[in-house]
């Protein structure tokens, strides 16, 4: 599925032509706490408006979104389950995430490209690479899984904040190419800190780059929370750099794809980059090898469930009657067969040559290379001659 409406600086009316469309109530959408942030869909499943950020989707276009953040929140639970079970060495978890990765992820055109953490499994599926091919890696059998350029996202990137001055890098390039595309990079709060990330932004802004800057902030950099981090406001500092930020509600998948949307398009058009801060909360560990409980309490953990993206879906999908029992049900025998195929997958994955780690390390080959290759190769036939 792949949302087609866009994003409009002014909310548009529906054009009424056979196709059931969502209504906007006109309550107001910001919260007394946080007066700057954007949002259209309230957690008690209310549609509202802002004036800045708007979008018009049909009844089918809804019912993608909820389906894509289903999927993703199985996929991501079936993963986390494998490695409890010893099948992955470690799993990131998005769950909770799943608003800020379908909406932003949705945004995309096919002509974009993704510069991506370790943790962005639900812009994965909006891009069409295969969730199975995110396990290999945490599995140990590959180094990536996808070929990068077949849907323009690119490998996970573990080092904390890399990947922003790759995509600065790529999105540089897009504009001297003269592309009509453009690039996003996430990272999240605790990678803003890093050096890398500020220097994308310098760079970005100097070069008046095509590229987004998207942050999942889910306000804990492993055990460090967010007020430890900055001073102010993580949106805020886009204005050092001299490019606007703007902070959306990242449990609200349409405030998400339509900001997102709305910056793509600002890219494309050469107006430079834009920071998107997602506002949201990571309801499990940072990794599987990490225990929150340590430093978290149950109540904040708790207040943020109220908050759930998908359950605010589901109930705007059924308080205006855009979604019926049978496409839950469906929905939900969907989900299962991902799950099974998830774990036949893992189990099935073949263990990688021994001997490929000395391939393509030159173009032309090399003399200690290949003499490393033999020794290596000698080393592993006196196992089998030991078995003998």
């Amino acid at each position: 599925m792949t949302v087609e409406s866009t994003a409009a600086r002014k909310p548009r009316r529906s054009s009424g032509a056979g196709t059931k469309r969502a209504s906007a109530k006109k309550t107001p959408a910001t919260a007394a706490d946080e007066p700057q942030l954007v949002q259209l869909l309230t957690p008690e499943g209310e549609r509202v408006t802002h004036p800045d950020y708007e979008i018009d989707l049909s009844a089918d276009e809804l019912r993608g979104l909820y389906r894509d953040m289903v999927l993703t929140r199985r996929f991501d639970a079936e993963a986390t389950s494998l490695q409890r079970q010893g099948e992955l060495g470690l799993w990131a978890s998005l769950l909770g995430q799943e608003a800020a990765q379908i909406g932003s992820g949705r945004a995309l055109r096919d002509d974009d490209y993704v510069f991506p953490t370790y943790r962005e499994h639900g812009v994965a599926w909006c891009r069409g690479v295969d969730p199975t091919n995110l396990l290999g890696m945490f599995r140990g059998v590959n180094h990536g899984g996808w070929d990068p350029n077949s849907n323009n996202f690119h490998l996970y990137t573990i080092v904390i904040g890399s990947q922003t001055l790759h995509a600065t890098g790529y999105a540089m390039g897009v504009a001297k190419d003269g592309a009509d595309s453009a690039v996003i990079a996430y990272f999240g709060d605790g990678a803003s800190s890093q050096g890398d990330v500020l220097e994308s932004f310098n760079f970005g802004a100097v070069y008046n780059a095509p590229v987004v800057f998207f942050c999942q902030n889910n306000q804990w950099a492993i055990s460090e929370p967010t007020e430890k981090q900055m001073r102010v406001p993580l949106y805020q500092r886009a204005q050092g750099f001299g490019f606007p930020g703007v902070r959306v509600d990242g449990n609200d998948v349409l405030a998400c794809l339509a900001v997102t949307k709305a910056a793509l398009e600002r890219a494309r058009s050469g107006q430079g980059p834009m920071l998107i801060e997602a506002f949201t909360y990571r309801m499990g560990a940072h990794t599987t090898s990490d225990d929150p409980t340590k430093y978290r309490a149950d109540e904040e953990r708790e207040a943020w469930e109220a908050k759930d993206p998908i359950l605010r879906v589901r109930t705007y999908l059924e308080k205006e009657g855009l979604a019926d029992a049978a496409f839950f049900e469906e929905l939900e025998a969907e989900s299962e067969t991902l799950g099974k195929r998830v774990r036949e997958a893992v189990r099935s994955m073949p263990d990688p040559d021994t001997m490929a780690i000395f391939e393509n390390v030159y173009a032309d080959g090399h003399a200690l290379v290949d003499e490393e290759r033999a020794q290596f190769a000698a080393y592993q036939a006196s196992f089998a001659e030991e078995g003998k």
